[in-house]
């Protein structure tokens, strides 16, 4: 049974739809292959050289959310789709995942391609449809535009979760302060138990007679004074 990766990714030469999400729906290898084959780092190195190079290969952070066959959500960090045109017209669409995010050396394994096509063309010629096909977009001579898409930012299924998080911590602030506005009894929310003022029922606060080394307790409000 075949088995599908779904891409959410910016496409900014889209003029039409600069700022909207493109889904892109990509053939899982494992459908091919029973494993993910594994791409050398060769193959990488040559790529970035090109696109310092040649005008038409260029890169793009761009990618947003990757949900796997299962509608697994995937860290997007070390992931990476290539999408060329050869002059042919022939589309390419290849989905990658670096084996060590942070290692530029790393091997990358050979998620998921489109079009379906392309996918014929890998069950039927195996590895030698991969070499064939890595070598073409390598070969700045036979493609019309190469463009690697990179994560842009943190994916999609993390920033709903930091939102889920705030939110829930607004709404647990939300409600404290309400408590707090909230009159118990007394008219207090934090009812204090200080002797209050027999002349203006104000709270009666401590202070020190230094003089007689005695404390009496003072109203703020109208000044009376009393002993202890």
């Amino acid at each position: 049974m075949n088995e599908f990766f779904l891409i959410y990714t910016y496409t900014p030469w889209d003029k039409l739809n600069m700022d909207k999400l493109t889904q892109i729906r990509l053939l899982s290898l494992k459908s091919i292959f029973n494993s993910f084959p594994l791409i050398e780092p060769a193959f990488l190195d040559d790529l970035v050289s090109h696109l310092s190079k040649v005008k038409y290969y260029t890169k793009i952070k761009g990618i947003k959310r990757i949900i796997g066959p299962n509608r697994e959500d995937y860290d997007i960090t070390s992931w990476v789709l290539i999408w060329g045109m050869d002059f042919e017209r022939r589309i390419y669409q290849f989905l990658l995942q670096k084996t060590k995010s942070k290692n530029k050396d790393s091997q990358a394994a050979l998620v998921a391609l489109a079009p379906p096509e392309l996918g014929k063309l890998f069950a039927e010629y195996k590895e030698k449809a991969i070499l064939r096909t890595f070598s073409l977009l390598n070969n700045p001579s036979k493609m019309k535009f190469v463009i690697v898409l990179l994560p842009k930012g943190k994916s999609i299924a993390e920033e709903q979760q930091l939102l889920k998080a705030s939110t829930s911590d607004l709404d647990k602030l939300k409600f404290i302060n309400t408590l707090k506005e909230m009159p118990n009894i007394k008219g207090e929310w934090f009812p204090s138990f200080d002797p209050r003022c027999p002349v203006c029922n104000g709270m009666m606060t401590e202070l020190k007679d230094y003089k007689l080394g005695l404390k009496k307790l003072i109203c703020p409000q109208c000044g009376y004074e009393k002993k202890k």
